[in-house]
């Protein structure tokens, strides 16, 4: 969750100070991640697991997820896209546990309820005011991507060559977008870049394939819910590198979002029955 919320600033960080274009930032992530992958991937002689299942479905969401993800965070604030993105794929998520019946307790859909409205509450009414619609319509396609994509993790196998491939496969999709959607060129400078390939090499690479790792070892419901402490850890981060402020509305959302997160996760009947 750390190296997602740090997605979310390093992405911020690079596209509100206009270091870098979008195209160029995802661009860069996906080829130092992939470059990063695969290394790995060949000193644990894996390649040959680079073919597996849903290899490219799960390139196609990643590229969702990324071309998204980038261009709407040129409007939006690292809360407020952080909250757009993981509110998406809760509802996702859960929509997936729910149609392939995956069981449900009770308190798991309570306590996700109340994670959600804390996120909710984070940002009424003041900055939905603000958010640009057609940001706001870029990161929920992000969030459908970024949904898939861990929807396809929890069957793709091995999870370092199955990120390996997902990055690779996804390099050339987004550059097709890029190419065809830009026509001015590119804004580059040593500390977008410098971003663009922290968060492509650390961030992501490393930070997906733990998630690829953690994905089939937990159910649908409880990775979506999990990923709802995101946009608080990546509002806080604002705080520390983009001078955002710290207010009462956000201390009052951080404990719902952690009660309901913890609830959900059944953490209040380890303590009941200790």
């Amino acid at each position: 969750m750390l190296a997602f919320a740090g997605n979310s600033v390093l992405t911020r960080l690079a596209l509100a100070e206009t270091a870098i274009d979008p195209g160029a930032f995802v661009l860069l992530r996906l080829a130092s991640g992939a470059a990063v992958l695969v290394f790995l991937a060949a000193r644990k002689n894996s390649l040959s697991a680079l073919r597996g299942p849903k290899r490219l479905s799960a390139a196609l969401a990643l590229s969702f997820y990324m071309l998204g993800f980038s261009y709407a965070y040129t409007k939006l604030e690292t809360g407020a896209g952080a909250l757009i993105l993981f509110g998406v794929v809760q509802i996702v998520m859960f929509g997936v546990a729910v149609f392939t019946r995956e069981p449900l307790p009770r308190y798991r859909v309570i306590g996700a309820s109340i994670a959600f409205g804390g996120l909710c509450y984070l940002l009424v009414p003041t900055a939905s005011l603000a958010m640009d619609p057609f940001a706001v319509g870029l990161m929920v396609l992000a969030g459908l991507g970024w949904g898939g994509y861990s929807i396809f993790g929890r069957n793709a196998g091995p999870s370092l060559p199955a990120t390996a491939a997902s990055f690779a496969l996804s390099l050339p999709l987004c550059a097709a977008v890029v190419w065809f959607s830009t026509s001015a060129p590119p804004v580059i400078t040593p500390y977008g870049v410098m971003l663009a390939l922290l968060s492509g090499a650390v961030t992501s690479a490393m930070g997906y394939a733990l998630w690829y790792w953690i994905l089939p070892q937990i159910s649908t419901s409880i990775a979506s819910v999990s990923q709802l402490v995101v946009p608080v850890l990546a509002m806080a981060a604002g705080m520390v590198f983009l001078d955002e402020v710290l207010t009462i509305k956000f201390i009052v959302a951080c404990g719902l979002v952690v009660s309901g997160v913890a609830i959900s996760l059944g953490l209040h009947r380890s303590l009941y029955l200790k």
